[in-house]
């Protein structure tokens, strides 16, 4: 089974350390990097060839905005619609209550194994985990998530579990669970995975599965995925249960049509994900297959905290497609596990620290971002990711949390850059206390603060003479060589004044004549 902890300790301090080890792992970066560069060049030729995207991300938006402004109404009229159609509903407000009510339902029915579809919200309240304590088996049967769970490793990313793994060792994992030797080839490792994932589905007491989006009007579960084992796992054992996030609602189909297009395009480049679902209840009489049972865990964790928050709410209206990791310059070059959460990436900085409700600890991932916005551009509903990141940031701040040494830094800062004197006094001392660590024009490895920035790059010295020493020296320049026009303009005024007060003849310099006031000619005091 995989390693479980909890969150906490998983986030806390470790942040840095998993960083470091992650930027240090160049086949990691190598393999996320060209991954999610082929996600996001789906992506864009997905949505030029679907049309007017931005109007569709637009509705889309308005869509999401809606069903969460109204979530209690919808929330109501799913689940009175799960029931009549025969499904059983169970509201949980946090992860241990969830995981009670999921014991009691394998309890009852002595399950002995239950067989996973993908599911997000499972990983969030470690289940696999507290299924093994009790002696249940659970077996991941989507692909990327079977071969982690093998591994022992949790998701990377939300819709490709297994990006940080190459076929060579997901060969070597094989081998070591069959006990023969495979070949890193494609077909025989799939292979292999459709016969042992077989019987899995076959023996399975319970099927559990996630809920992309619920339908409001008629009660239905929807589940997309690119591998059968959705439909198996929901049709095959006798009991069926579905967790979900209490947010994971549209309000009709003609909605649904909206936000699965934005889905597929957005997450894997696709028209359609291969297998759509659509799941209203037990296997009514006369129907071939189908459960004999279906139970839906109603999960809040967090969420509901979230409503009614004017910064926050928007959080909600995220569809799990994961084009925000996809676009991410952190997420490429350090992945998944460096978030130490079940969501990572700019949606997962941002929606861990909000459900876990812990700015502390997991309220570090706000800073594992550029703000560069790309996230949001990438957004199919328009998540401003970016700015929840600042608020997060100044959430932390104002709640204290922050090291001491960070609010003394700011407090300086503040204090220099609201002082003149104190601004410009800095800036000269700044010149003369680089000098030790200058190589060539270049500061190539910067003391305290500076040395995390100058351990991938070099920073450059800081010039003599400041843009603003010389925009000040301009400026006196400037008003020097006015002042001195305006002196010679007043001198030649003052010239043309004396000139004519005087009333006198004026003298041609050239031919020595002078000329009279009525424009007639003279020769210098000639009396003839």
């Amino acid at each position: 089974m995989r390693q479980a902890a909890s969150e906490k300790e998983l986030i806390g301090t470790g942040l840095k350390r998993r960083t470091e080890e992650a930027l240090a792992n160049e086949f990691l970066r190598k393999a996320v990097a060209f991954t999610t560069d082929k996600l996001k060049t789906g992506k864009l030729a997905a949505s030029d060839a679907f049309g007017n995207w931005e109007d569709w991300r637009t509705r889309a938006r308005a869509i999401r905005e809606h069903t969460i402004n109204h979530l209690d109404y919808y929330l109501t009229q799913f689940t009175d619609n799960v029931q009549k159609a025969g499904g059983h509903v169970y509201f949980c407000s946090g992860g241990n209550e969830a995981v009670k009510t999921f014991m009691e339902i394998a309890e009852a029915r002595k399950a002995k194994l239950v067989a996973k579809g993908k599911s997000m919200v499972s990983e969030e309240i470690h289940l696999n985990h507290h299924l093994e304590e009790h002696g249940i088996e659970a077996i991941e049967t989507d692909l990327g998530e079977y071969i982690l769970q093998l591994a022992k490793e949790t998701p990377s990313h939300l819709i490709i579990p297994a990006i940080h793994k190459n076929k060579a060792q997901i060969a070597d994992i094989f081998s070591e669970e069959a006990g023969e030797t495979f070949e890193p080839e494609t077909k025989i490792l799939a292979g292999y995975a459709k016969r042992k994932l077989r019987n899995y589905f076959l023996e399975a007491d319970i099927g559990l599965t996630g809920c992309n989006f619920g339908v409001a009007e008629s009660g239905a579960i929807t589940l997309v995925s690119n591998e059968g084992n959705g439909r198996m796992v929901s049709t095959i054992p006798k009991c069926h249960v579905v967790i979900m996030g209490m947010e994971r609602l549209v309000p009709t189909y003609d909605d649904l049509e909206v936000v699965l297009n934005m889905l597929a395009r957005s997450a894997t480049g696709q028209k359609l994900t291969t297998y759509t679902s659509m799941i209203t209840g037990p296997r009514r009489e006369g129907e071939l297959d189908g459960p004999d049972e279906l139970h839906l865990i109603v999960l809040d964790n967090g969420r509901s905290a979230q409503l009614g928050d004017p910064v926050f709410q928007e959080v909600l209206h995220c569809i799990r497609c994961a084009a925000c990791l996809n676009v991410c310059p952190v997420y490429r070059h350090i992945g998944g596990h460096t978030y130490g959460s079940v969501y990572s990436g700019p949606i997962g900085a941002v929606l861990t620290p909000l459900l876990q409700q812990d700015m502390k600890e997991a309220g570090q991932l706000a800073y594992a971002s550029s703000l560069c916005g790309a996230c949001y551009e990438a957004c199919p509903v328009k998540i401003p990711l970016h700015d929840m990141l600042v608020q997060l940031r100044a959430r932390k701040v104002k709640l204290g949390l922050t090291p001491l040494a960070e609010r003394l830094a700011f407090k300086s800062f503040q204090t220099t850059f609201g002082n003149v004197t104190l601004y410009k006094l800095a800036t000269k001392s700044a010149y003369y206390a680089q000098l030790p660590f200058i190589t060539k024009g270049w500061i190539k490895q910067g003391p305290g603060p500076m040395a995390g920035w100058t351990q991938s790059r070099s920073f450059p010295m800081k010039p003599k003479r400041s843009f603003r020493d010389r925009w000040e020296e301009l400026q006196r320049e400037l008003k020097s060589g006015e002042a001195a026009g305006k002196r010679k303009a007043a001198d030649s005024k003052l010239q043309e004044r004396q000139g004519d007060s005087a009333g006198g003849p004026t003298v041609n310099q050239s031919s020595g004549h002078t000329a009279d006031t009525d424009g007639k000619r003279s020769n210098g005091g000639d009396s003839r």
